[in-house]
């Protein structure tokens, strides 16, 4: 649960001001019935530094309320059951089916669209299409981690402004060519 709310909460948010408003959050509200009983205006007192931090409230205190009376207060293993609570998208049920129930997605962000298409490795005019390339072609066994790996050498190795083609592992690989020719 705390996981689908941290998720619901990062969208348009750092890391950082997630962290910061869920170290404080759960300790006081860590379940749907707990969510639920805080309420909208109780919940956006935690959440006031993120940003979309009302429609974030009501939509998780409404997600909160869905699992109470749909799910008995459980967050369900379906992509389908997931993506009917309010904020919840597909990247959103992709990261809970994926961390919470080991389940074999990729949830594209902007990192991951920006890796996937510069490099080649799985190109598509959207996250969608990017997705299912990323899951048909990524080994089994890596398929849990690879959503990881692609952030993280997005975030510091193939930036959106000012790609470090100089130290890209993959580089040799990479389809990027404006980028990687002088590397």
């Amino acid at each position: 649960y705390e996981l689908l709310v941290a998720v619901v909460l990062s969208a348009q948010a750092t890391d950082k001001s997630v962290n910061l408003a869920t170290a404080k959050l759960f300790p006081i509200a860590n379940t749907p019935q707990k969510m639920v009983a805080l309420g909208v205006a109780g919940l956006e007192a935690y959440v006031r530094t993120i940003g979309l931090y009302r429609n974030k409230a009501k939509n998780v205190v409404a997600l909160s309320q869905l699992l109470l009376e749909r799910h008995g207060g459980e967050v369900p293993a379906e992509r389908e059951a997931l993506e009917q609570l309010p904020g919840v998208g597909r990247k959103t049920a992709n990261v809970v089916l994926n961390i919470a129930f080991g389940q074999p997605t990729i949830a594209v962000d902007t990192h991951i669209f920006r890796v996937a298409n510069r490099s080649g490795l799985a190109p598509g005019k959207d996250p969608l299409a990017v997705e299912q390339k990323l899951v048909k072609f990524t080994p089994a066994e890596f398929v849990h981690d690879a959503h990881h790996w692609l952030i993280l050498h997005g975030r510091y190795v193939c930036l959106a402004r000012k790609p470090g083609c100089p130290k890209c592992v993959i580089r040799d690989l990479c389809e990027y060519r404006q980028k990687t020719k002088d590397a």
